[in-house]
C-alpha cells in the first residue's frame, strides 16, 4: 500500500458512516489515505501528536469530521500548516447539525478551515483531490474525468427528459 497523502480523522467511530464517503471517493481515484479516530476532547494528547507529526509522515491534506461542538477541525488546523477540511456531522448530541456547522465555519482569522456542507464528506474528498491536483498531473487527470462523467450524466438526463416529452 502507498504512503497516505490524505488523512481522514473523526472524533469517534459513530462518525464513520459519514466520513467513509470521503474514503470511498479517494479509493475510486486510487489516492492513498489513512483513516482514524482522533478526539479533540477525549484524546487531546493524541490530537496534538497527530497534528504536529502529520506533515512529516507525508500527509498533504487533512479531512476532519466532527459533530456537536466540532472542535477537532479547528484544533488540528491550529497545530499544523497543512490544509484542513472540516466536515460538520449531524450527530446524536447535535443541535440539528447547526452547532457542528457553526463551530467549524466560524473559525477566527488566522486559523482557516475549509468547511463543506453538513454530512458532506464526499465533497471533502473532492476538495482534497482538487488541492492535491494542483501539483499532481495524474490526480488532476483523474479528477477531470470524474467531473466530466458528472457532466455527461446530467446531459444524458436532459436528453432522456427531452425524448419523453416528444413521445
Amino acid at each position: 500500500m502507498s504512503t497516505p497523502i490524505v488523512s481522514i480523522i473523526m472524533g469517534s467511530t459513530s462518525d464513520l458512516p459519514v466520513m467513509s464517503q470521503a474514503a470511498e471517493f479517494l479509493d475510486n481515484l486510487s489516492i492513498p489515505y489513512e483513516i482514524t479516530v482522533v478526539s479533540a476532547h477525549r484524546t487531546p494528547d493524541r490530537m496534538f501528536t497527530f497534528a504536529k507529526e502529520a506533515e512529516g509522515r507525508g500527509i498533504k491534506v487533512i479531512i476532519a469530521g466532527a459533530g456537536g461542538a466540532a472542535h477537532l477541525p479547528g484544533m488540528v488546523a491550529s497545530l499544523t500548516s497543512l490544509p484542513v477540511i472540516g466536515v460538520p456531522i449531524k450527530s446524536s448530541n447535535s443541535i440539528d447539525g447547526w452547532d457542528s456547522v457553526l463551530s467549524i465555519l466560524q473559525m477566527p482569522n488566522g486559523i482557516p478551515v475549509a468547511t463543506v456542507a453538513l454530512n458532506a464528506a464526499k465533497n471533502a474528498g473532492m476538495l482534497a483531490t482538487e488541492i492535491l491536483a494542483i501539483s499532481d498531473q495524474e490526480i488532476k487527470s483523474k479528477y477531470k474525468a470524474v467531473r466530466e462523467k458528472q457532466t455527461q450524466k446530467v446531459l444524458t438526463q436532459v436528453e432522456t427528459l427531452k425524448n419523453q416529452k416528444e413521445i
